[in-house]
């Protein structure tokens, strides 16, 4: 994520959907990519996905460009490992090395999952107000304070970490001795500074969050709420638009003998 995801989302078609609606999405969805092992299908629904992203998420492209950056790495990593440790027909092979073909579809499948719920995942944290998912996970899923408060908190936490993160690497590479070349450090040394402070500083205002919540009675019943979220007609469309189009393309590639179950990893 980009520095800008801590800013609240800007208005966009996606933004105005309940945010329980969109996350029991994220998590029908999410979970129905897990029980498929082709890869077409899953680079299928995850090119729809980045489409309606796209097109109902109003933020520049480099911000989703970047955002992608995480679950592109892990998907390489997957793709990599399978191809090279998973037995099978051989596809290539130089010295140890050795490419299979059955490697290369299982982590093609597995690399095609991960970015489908990377995607997914972008545009709900970037069309999500943090206060509007606590209302909506008391109102509309029924969730007691304590539990939506706490999302909240950590929903803002998460918010914040690439801005964090930025401000930490900066500070880390003002202090270090620049390099011969008059750039700044880079190494593994580094990088495990900036990620211990990245911890502290997140425990710490962890704690800060708990005496704050705990202070304005947290828990304490009963509440009000100052401006509800309600479930609306264009919700229930979004929801049937979204498992019809999953749907659509599960059984095109049923039908295709493309679609391929959990099966897969034992043949």
């Amino acid at each position: 994520m980009s520095t800008r995801t801590g800013a609240p989302p800007t208005d966009s078609p996606l933004a105005r959907r309940n945010p329980t609606v969109k996350l029991g999405l994220l998590i029908a969805v999410s979970l129905a990519a897990v029980l498929i092992l082709d890869p077409v299908t899953p680079s299928v629904l995850y090119v729809l996905a980045l489409v309606a992203v796209t097109a109902t998420v109003r933020v520049p492209a480099r911000d989703l460009v970047l955002a992608h950056v995480p679950f592109v790495l892990f998907a390489t990593g997957v793709l990599v490992v399978n191809a090279l440790a998973r037995p099978g027909t051989v596809l290539w092979q130089a010295g140890p090395l050795r490419v299979t073909v059955e490697g290369l579809e299982i982590g093609g499948a597995l690399a095609a999952r991960t970015l489908l719920i990377g995607v997914l995942a972008i545009g709900f944290l970037l069309s999500t107000d943090g206060v509007a998912l606590m209302t909506s996970l008391h109102h509309n899923a029924r969730l007691g304070p304590r539990i939506t408060y706490a999302i909240l908190a950590g929903y803002r936490m998460l918010q914040e970490m690439p801005r964090e993160w930025a401000t930490i690497r900066f500070a880390h590479a003002v202090r270090a001795d620049p390099r011969e070349s008059g750039s700044a450090p880079r190494g593994p040394r580094h990088l495990a500074g900036v990620i211990f402070t990245l911890l502290v500083v997140s425990v710490r205002k962890g704690e800060r969050m708990a005496q704050a919540l705990e202070s304005r009675g947290l828990g304490l019943e009963p509440r009000t709420t100052w401006r509800p979220v309600h479930v609306t007609r264009a919700d229930w469309l979004m929801v049937v638009g979204v498992v019809a189009a999953v749907a659509l393309v599960l059984l095109v590639s049923g039908m295709l003998g493309q679609l391929e179950g959990p099966g897969a990893l034992f043949r």
